[in-house]
């Protein structure tokens, strides 16, 4: 599958890499609006005589690409993955969908339109130890509770640390769609509140607490800080879950255990989902050249987004948040904003935001 790498930052190097690890990819180019970084992350890897462009779907027809990786700023998700999309390109895209639970509703909408598929890379899905805490969590019968502990304490500079909400808008998506992916259970409502210790070098709140009602009645909370020095947790943060038959526990970087779970739980079943972006990237070449199912497909993720700007909302409102309410009001800004008259017929015909997102 030969690939349109865009975005050539941070991020973009490390996608740049596991392309060309990967077998059975094949890198076609790299899209940067600044020409000399494309250059310089591909001269870094080894390979400078791979095209170069500041437009996604110009390289993509110049270079016979057959999909597009799209690692850009939150900010040019929803430009470059719909015009690719239109181009004729499948697209695997960076966490989050969209900056806004609208956008990434117009994304749906524009992936049905168009007929191909974008998927979103929530990477730390693809990890065996994530694998085998869900077969514990079946194997403990009904869940009554999930939690995350996640403390870190690192010192980015930039945007980060000048953004309003940077704990949850910019690392709890991860926590958040573990949760949904490990209780196989989808969000209901929030209670959240958040805060910033007198000693944070953040400006924004750096610390959040977090509890969401799951589909099935399971309550799943967060706590977290990323100004907590000592003691840390993984970058996966540290887990809980409470069942009928037992408990298990998982440190979010060694095997998970269990009590109470039958004998033999606790081993993934299947095929090795492999590690991180690389598992992301490579579930994505399995689903476009045979149909293999993958996470991540578009209308699923959406859920994952919401769960952050409920949090969020019910910080700023100090009440509880019900996720159809996101839903709805996010759906009504995706009507009002869409450019598309095709996209725009499909968000128009969805009686419900929930049953178009189950498709």
């Amino acid at each position: 599958m030969r690939v349109v790498l865009v975005g050539a930052g941070g991020m973009g190097k490390a996608w740049l890499a596991t392309i060309l690890a990967d077998p059975a990819v094949e890198l076609a180019g790299v899209v940067d609006l600044d020409l000399a970084v494309a250059r310089a992350a591909l001269a870094e890897a080894g390979v400078p005589d791979v095209p170069v462009g500041t437009d996604t779907v110009e390289l993509a027809r110049a270079a016979g690409a057959d999909a597009v990786v799209n690692v850009t700023v939150p900010v040019a998700h929803h430009p470059v993955t719909t015009a690719a999309l239109f181009a004729g390109y499948p697209v695997l895209g960076e966490k989050p969908v969209a900056p806004t639970v609208a956008q990434a509703l117009s994304l749906v909408a524009a992936s049905q339109v168009s007929g191909l598929p974008f998927v979103v890379s929530q990477s730390r899905r693809y990890n065996p130890h994530v694998e085998a805490f869900r077969e514990q969590v079946r194997a403990l019968g009904t869940p009554g509770s999930l939690s995350t502990e996640f403390f870190k304490a690192p010192r980015f500079g930039g945007f980060r640390e000048e953004m309003a909400q940077p704990l949850l808008v910019d690392m709890a998506i991860h926590q958040f769609d573990l949760a949904r992916f490990l209780l196989e259970a989808d969000p209901v409502s929030v209670y959240c509140e958040s805060f910033n210790p007198p000693w944070s070098w953040y400006a924004g709140d750096a610390s959040a607490a977090a509890m969401f009602e799951m589909s099935g009645g399971a309550r799943y909370t967060f706590t977290g800080s990323w100004c907590a020095p000592g003691l840390e947790t993984s970058w996966n943060g540290a887990w809980r879950l409470s069942g009928a038959a037992g408990s298990a526990t998982w440190d979010g970087d060694h095997d998970p255990v269990a009590e109470g779970a039958t004998e033999g739980s606790g081993t993934a079943a299947g095929t090795d989902p492999g590690e991180g972006i690389a598992g992301s990237l490579a579930a994505f070449t399995r689903f476009l050249a045979d149909g293999t199912p993958l996470w991540g497909e578009v209308h699923d993720n959406v859920l994952s987004l919401a769960m952050v700007e409920a949090a969020v909302e019910s910080v700023a409102t100090g009440a509880r948040v019900r996720l159809d309410d996101v839903l709805d009001r996010a759906h009504a800004r995706a009507v009002a904003d869409e450019q598309r008259e095709d996209v725009l017929a499909v968000l128009k015909g969805w009686g419900s935001v929930r049953a178009a997102l189950s498709r």
